[in-house]
């Protein structure tokens, strides 16, 4: 008597037709993502819930929406501020404080607006930091 042995059948999966589905995936995506994405870069000033205090001697920068800049509510124009705050500079270092710059600028204000100040205090040597409104009425 002679037995067969039965062969059994496995389970196949055809994955023929996959790379051509990822292909199309993957250049589905690239497409969507770069439709998804515009070059425009939306900006908001900070804002803050809260305010702290700072115990530096501080001078402050104020600049409204005409580009009319105030330096410790002494109006100065733009061309003349990195002169002006140099002497506000040099007259805290004499008085053995540390200088700390406050900007308080207009939120109609581009981004270049903001750059081109913080430029004139980096040539300085000096910290500034950007000054929020606070959302609490």
């Amino acid at each position: 008597m002679k037995l067969k042995r039965r062969h059994k059948e496995g389970a196949e999966v055809s994955t023929e037709s996959l790379n051509d589905i990822m292909f199309f995936l993957l250049l589905f995506f690239l497409i969507i993502s770069t439709l998804a994405n515009p070059s425009v870069l939306k900006l908001t000033l900070p804002s803050s819930s809260s305010s702290q205090t700072m115990n530096k001697q501080q001078i402050t920068i104020e600049a409204d929406a005409d580009h009319q800049f105030i330096i410790n509510k002494l109006p100065i124009p733009f061309t003349q501020l990195e002169d002006a705050l140099n002497v506000e500079i040099a007259r805290i270092k004499g008085l053995g404080g540390d200088p700390t710059v406050v900007l308080k600028l207009d939120n109609t204000l581009s981004i270049q607006d903001l750059a081109d100040v913080m430029q004139i205090g980096y040539s300085l040597g000096v910290k500034m930091v950007l000054a929020t409104k606070s959302t609490d009425k």
